[in-house]
């Protein structure tokens, strides 16, 4: 049986939960040596493709990533040459022409490519490491299709919290293979995460405003260090919404979604958007792929 194409959305607000497993049994496949050099090659291939960071987790056996695709065009071809130079390093010298110009163009903005860049090259490095062959990772990675605003900010804090629902930590800022741990870390992000998260009340803010706006919406969804004051319990359970359906956002958003997957594929039912005001907000829907 053929593989169900990738569904991907062409719109500027569509961001991406990107969830991946290994295919190794165990829970602690990924030990600090191997969390450290997956987030290394998630960071420095985020400055080679065309891609905005909001989030990350990285777990004993699968990772998180929460990400936005840039526009191609917004790019110059002396940009992409760069990134190109970025890719291939210093010693390689490469010979510029459109063609390849407009391949790598294509190529630099392609989530798909982003990610199998990243998993191929930590499946090779594994392998050597440990003398072995094979197979690292189960399958394709999942990803759910987000939109910007309050959808991405719940999405994110549901991420952020992946070390606390596993019991490592009590705050995410004690977990340093989570995007708040490494901000803790190292600032705001220090030129690789961002938190331009399309919400209305952030435009304004700087980024250290902005990052704690968001530790205070992740402590409240998570009921961190001061329990009555959490609105969320839930977001410390594994919620199916953040990691099973097709689409997250607002009832437009969700609807384009699921018109766009009808037209991809023949179903016996018209895909329906539910609600998830209860988890966000009253405008929040979700779309099911099953």
């Amino acid at each position: 049986m053929p593989r169900i194409p990738r569904f991907f959305m062409d719109d500027p607000k569509a961001a991406y939960h990107v969830i991946s497993r290994t295919a190794l049994p165990g829970h602690d496949v990924l030990g600090p040596e191997e969390k450290d050099y997956l987030l290394h090659l998630i960071r420095w291939l985020s400055q080679v493709y065309f891609v905005e960071v909001y989030g990350f987790a990285i777990m004993g056996n699968h990772f998180h990533l929460l990400c936005r695709m840039l526009p191609e065009n917004q790019f110059s071809d002396e940009e992409v040459k760069r990134r190109i130079r970025l890719y291939y390093g210093r010693k390689r010298k490469i010979f510029f022409y459109e063609e390849l110009i407009k391949k790598w163009r294509a190529r630099l903005g392609n989530l798909s490519r982003y990610i199998q860049d990243v998993k191929q090259r930590f499946s090779r490095w594994y392998n050597r490491r440990v003398n072995r062959k094979g197979y690292f990772w189960a399958d394709r990675f999942k990803s759910v299709i987000v939109e910007t605003g309050e959808a991405l900010l719940n999405c994110l804090a549901y991420i952020e919290l992946n070390p606390v629902r596993a019991g490592i930590v009590e705050k995410p800022e004690n977990y340093r293979w989570c995007s708040l741990g490494y901000r803790s870390r190292v600032g705001t992000g220090e030129n690789f995460l961002s938190l331009n998260l399309g919400l209305s009340g952030w435009e304004k803010k700087t980024e250290k405003e902005r990052l704690k706006l968001l530790q205070e919406f992740v402590y409240g969804k998570g009921s961190l260090g001061e329990p009555e004051r959490g609105t969320g319990e839930i977001f410390r359970q594994r919620i199916k919404y953040f990691t099973e359906s097709l689409a997250i956002g607002s009832k437009g958003f969700v609807g384009k979604a699921a018109a766009k997957l009808k037209g991809l594929f023949s179903f016996k039912s018209e895909k329906k958007a539910r609600s998830i005001s209860n988890f966000i907000d009253t405008g929040t829907r979700i779309v099911f792929l099953k």
